[in-house]
C-alpha cells in the first residue's frame, strides 16, 4: 500500500466506513461492545474492497450529539477498532474523529492510517456552539510524532455550521494552503449526504492549483462523471449505503455500480 495518494492527475474515491455510536455516546449498543463495533466495521470494510474502492476513511458519524473534543472512550475504541480490521485492509485507509482535529491526528499516529479529515481552520457558528478547530495543533503534532508522510484533508466548508469568516470559500481554501499546510481540499455541502455546488468546487479547484481537491458530500453515481471534471476526487459515504441512509451498512452493490461510473469518468 505504498502508492501515492491524491496525486496531481489522480482521481481518488475514498469510501466512508462510518462506525456505529462509540462508547459514551446514545445509541452504544453496551451488550455488544466493541466486538460488535468491530464486526460492523469489518463487514463494511469488505463491501467497500469487494466493489473496488481506492481508500477507506473510517468515522465516528453515529457520535451524536457531536462533540468538538473526543471523550476518551470514544477514542480508545476507535483504536481499538481499527486495530482489529486492519489485517483486513487491501486499500490505503484514514480516519476523521468529528470533530477534533487533534484527536483524529492522534489516531493515525496509534493506528498508522495514511490520511486524516478534519475541520482545520476557520471560526463556526455551529449546531456545537461556536467552533473553532484546533488545526495548527494537530499539524504540529503530525511532525512531532514523524509523521511528515501523513496527507491532511482541509475540510473547508464546515457541515452543520456556517463559517463567520466572510471571505469566499475559494479565498479561505488558498489561504488554508498558504498558511495551515492543507494537502488536500475537501469541498461539502450543507450537511452529511448532500451535495457539494459545482460552481464553488470549481471556484475551489482554480484557487489553490495543483493541491488536490476532493468533493466530499453527497456525491453519487449520477452526479460523479460531472464532479471528476471539476475535482481531483471525492470522498462518498451515505449513498454506498443499503437504501442511501447514511446509518446502514455499505451495500457492496452500490459500490460496484458507483465505481463502475468512477472508472467510465477517469
Amino acid at each position: 500500500m505504498t502508492e501515492p495518494l491524491f496525486a496531481p492527475g489522480r482521481k481518488t474515491v475514498v469510501g466512508m466506513a462510518h462506525l456505529p455510536p462509540l462508547p459514551g455516546a446514545p445509541g452504544y449498543d453496551a451488550d455488544g461492545a466493541v466486538e460488535a463495533l468491530i464486526d460492523w466495521a469489518r463487514a463494511d470494510v469488505a463491501a467497500l474492497q469487494s466493489g473496488g474502492i481506492d481508500a477507506i476513511m473510517f468515522g465516528n458519524e453515529a457520535d451524536r450529539p457531536y462533540e468538538l473534543a473526543a471523550p476518551p472512550e470514544g477514542l480508545a475504541a476507535f483504536a481499538a477498532v481499527i486495530a482489529a480490521v486492519k489485517p483486513d485492509l487491501t486499500v490505503p485507509f484514514g480516519v476523521n474523529y468529528l470533530w477534533d482535529p487533534v484527536a483524529s491526528v492522534s489516531l493515525t499516529v496509534a493506528t498508522g492510517a495514511r490520511f486524516v479529515r478534519e475541520i482545520m481552520t476557520g471560526v463556526y457558528a455551529a449546531d456545537m456552539g461556536l467552533w473553532e478547530p484546533a488545526g495548527a495543533a494537530a499539524v504540529r503534532l503530525r511532525d512531532r510524532c514523524g509523521r511528515a508522510d501523513l496527507k491532511l484533508l482541509f475540510n473547508i466548508n464546515a457541515e452543520f455550521a456556517t463559517s463567520l469568516d466572510t471571505r469566499p470559500t475559494p479565498v479561505r481554501a488558498a489561504s488554508a494552503v498558504f498558511s495551515s499546510l492543507a494537502d488536500v481540499v475537501c469541498v461539502s455541502g450543507p450537511m452529511t449526504g448532500q451535495g457539494v455546488d459545482m460552481t464553488e468546487l470549481a471556484a475551489v479547484k482554480q484557487a489553490v492549483g495543483d493541491v488536490p481537491v476532493l468533493a466530499n458530500t453527497g456525491v453519487t453515481t449520477e452526479t460523479v462523471p460531472e464532479i471528476l471534471r471539476h475535482a481531483d476526487g471525492c470522498v462518498v459515504g451515505t449513498h454506498l449505503k443499503r437504501d442511501g441512509v447514511t446509518w446502514n451498512p455499505v451495500d457492496r452493490d452500490r459500490v460496484a455500480r458507483f465505481m463502475a461510473a468512477v472508472d467510465g469518468a477517469r
